[in-house]
């Protein structure tokens, strides 16, 4: 029997998207959710759980199947980034880096010889990505970075330090951008692909956070570390557009690990709301709960809908979306953050203690809203897209 939720996540997807996400589902609840906790308590890196993903295909989904990926339509793609961050963060965000910012990056701008030698390693699982963006002056302002590239004979040596980096002490591949020329500010930011186990010059330290703390976030220095003239990717000053095509994937990906997250919300909010009583009836029953849930489930959809539209778009062929890319990041992680405040408000004192997963939803969905741009970034992007000041 079909429920409401089912018919929501379900609209007009193909029978097969339709078996991914009962197949995802199936999978992220048996073999990562019971984990989440004790790992997040232990600050455990969760790599038995990101074993698991290459032999069922997850690790590829955007990866062609010439380089060992199991290449799927943008939608599907979302559909498993979204089922995988109900259940836990980082496993989605693994797949989630690894997909949107470099492998399809690699995929879209790399030299046939980068393909061959990073694409099957990334879709077997074993060599997992990072994307070092992030510069401690600031995030959202890319073009205004500070590490530096300085052309050296047969190559380049990288300077300067990013922060908020995951994945970075487990990875076998890192997605570095430096500027060539810091005068040229966008016009000299560069791609590079660099080996964090074969390149000197690289310190990973520990960047402790008050959540994620299995994602175990770094702080990434880079003083003098060569790197080789074919770790460039795409051409030097040419990075701005390899970065910008991958952000666009990357906001669709963190859009729907965000939809994901929503709708973990509610499923922990409503069997509640059925059980706890209060004055002698259940709380679901009384008219301002069923307000906050009416209000998670429409937000939920409303920022789903966006989701599968963009995928849509991209499946379309439609090389640059940025508008719908900074409306589905917008919409959907301010829903995450919303329907964690109203999960935590209907679960009451028991949404902040440890027995209860939800009040740790609420930190991650927070997190959710810096990630890939702030919220006043996408808020300022989408008004000047249409009021015609910024071009797609």
């Amino acid at each position: 029997m079909q429920t409401p939720l089912d018919r929501m996540a379900d609209f007009d997807l193909s029978d097969e998207q339709r078996q991914v996400r009962k197949t995802v589902r199936a999978f992220a609840e048996k073999e990562i959710l019971p984990f989440v906790e004790q790992y997040e308590q232990e600050a455990r890196y969760p790599l038995e759980l990101i074993a698991k993903l290459p032999p069922l295909g997850f690790m590829g989904p955007m990866i062609p199947e010439e380089y060992g990926g199991s290449y799927m339509d943008v939608v599907t793609y979302g559909i498993i980034c979204e089922e995988i961050a109900r259940v836990d963060w980082v496993t989605a965000s693994v797949i989630s880096v690894a997909n949107s910012l470099v492998a399809g990056s690699i995929t879209k701008f790399g030299t046939e010889e980068q393909k061959q030698r990073w694409l099957p390693q990334v879709a077997d699982g074993t060599c997992l990505c990072s994307a070092c963006l992030t510069e401690p002056g600031g995030g959202t302002d890319l073009g205004n970075m500070k590490t530096t590239a300085t052309k050296v004979e047969g190559g380049w040596k990288l300077n300067g330090t990013k922060v908020f980096i995951s994945h970075a002490d487990h990875a076998g591949l890192f997605f570095v951008v430096a500027s060539v020329d810091l005068a040229r500010k966008h016009g000299g930011v560069t791609a590079f692909l660099v080996d964090p186990r074969e390149t000197e010059g690289i310190t990973i330290g520990a960047f402790p956070m008050r959540t994620l703390k299995r994602d175990q976030l770094a702080e990434v220095h880079f003083e003098d570390a060569f790197i080789p003239e074919d770790a460039i990717l795409g051409e030097p000053g040419r990075g701005f557009p390899v970065l910008g095509s991958a952000l666009d994937t990357g906001r669709f990906s963190v859009a729907a690990r965000c939809v994901g997250q929503a709708q973990r919300c509610i499923d922990l909010a409503l069997p509640y709301a059925l059980e706890r009583e209060a004055f002698g009836q259940k709380i679901g029953e009384f008219q301002m709960i069923q307000q906050k849930i009416t209000d998670m489930t429409c937000r939920t959809q409303a920022a789903r809908h966006v989701v599968y539209q963009l995928g849509r778009m991209k499946d379309a062929g439609v090389p640059r979306a940025s508008m719908e890319s900074s409306m589905a990041k917008l919409m959907s992680s301010q829903a995450a953050v919303q329907n964690a405040l109203d999960a935590v408000q209907i679960h009451g004192g028991y949404g902040l203690s440890e027995e209860y997963e939800i009040g740790r939803l609420l930190l991650e969905a927070k997190s959710l809203e810096f990630g890939e741009g702030t919220s006043e970034l996408h808020t300022k992007l989408i008004a000047e897209f249409m009021l015609g000041i910024r071009k797609q």
